[in-house]
């Protein structure tokens, strides 16, 4: 499986990252390793993460508070990563 980032997700990623740099560099590292490890883990095991309400969508939740929404393609041996979030952060539509 690969990954392929929607521009949102990238949108989300670079906001993230742009914040805790701002914040605590620190924290931003152990926030980045955070996600790699998490994204790492999806690509071995694309089923890890709760479905959603909207169909074919996944739910994963990573260390700190993010997650990771994403939908798999069997066909295209992809994992699109559509969104990254705090769980802090308010959300487009109930999830689970």
């Amino acid at each position: 499986m690969r990954l392929r980032f929607t521009s949102r997700a990238v949108e989300n990623t670079a906001a993230i990252a742009d914040h805790l740099r701002q914040q605590d560099p620190v924290a931003a590292g152990r926030v980045r390793d955070a996600l790699n490890d998490g994204l790492s883990n999806l690509i071995l095991f694309p089923g890890i993460g709760r479905r959603q309400q909207i169909a074919g969508v996944r739910k994963l939740v990573v260390r700190y508070g993010y997650l990771v929404y994403y939908a798999v393609d069997e066909v295209e041996q992809e994992i699109s990563i559509l969104a990254i979030r705090h769980s802090s952060q308010a959300r487009d539509y109930d999830d689970r």
